[in-house]
């Protein structure tokens, strides 16, 4: 059974819990709501068309035995700068202090590659040791761009080195995230 636990403007009010926690990160308009409901198989995240709509942290408990953490997400222009860098600086005071986090999911748009803001997040949890994985999105979708980035595991000290591919839409990738998190 999913449980929407709440949603938390500072990682301080954000409930104990002894559940391991993963998270989803990754820039405006990646997907992450879309992909978060498709891996829980219900509409549990909201999701829209608007960029940087989701501006809370936003916490999922599934089975009592996990929590799926929705967090803001990042580089889209139209936020103040003021917000961008209070929504940077929640996000590196959840990685950095949260126990419970066991894995944290950077998603990165495949249409587009991973964007400076991407490769950023990437070397701060290298550098504080967050282990995190790199998923792809929108995989259904036509590329845009030719020249795209390649990420590679043997740079990133704290990246595992499986990158999954997902649709939300076709369900593509979907198992491997719920076999992660452990769901079944």
């Amino acid at each position: 059974m999913i449980k929407f636990v709440g949603s938390f403007e500072t990682v301080k009010t954000l409930p104990k819990t002894h559940f391991a926690e993963y998270a989803f990160v990754g820039r405006s308009n990646v997907g992450k709501s879309s992909l978060i409901n498709a891996i829980v198989g219900a509409p549990v995240a909201r999701t829209s068309n608007t960029p940087g709509r989701t501006q809370s942290l936003n916490l999922f408990n599934i089975d009592d035995r996990a929590i799926i953490v929705d967090l803001p997400g990042y580089g889209y222009a139209r936020v103040s700068r003021e917000n961008t860098i209070r929504w940077l600086d929640r996000l590196q005071e959840y990685l950095t202090t949260r126990a419970q986090l066991k894995r944290l999911f950077i998603l990165i748009d495949s249409r587009i590659g991973p964007r400076d803001s991407d490769l950023e997040i990437m070397q701060f949890c290298d550098v504080n040791a967050i282990q995190y994985q790199i998923v792809y999105t929108k995989k259904d979708k036509r590329v845009r761009e030719q020249n795209q980035t390649t990420i590679k595991h043997i740079e990133h000290g704290a990246m595992v080195p499986d990158i999954i591919e997902t649709s939300a839409e076709k369900k593509t990738g979907i198992e491997p995230l719920r076999k992660i998190i452990g769901i079944k």
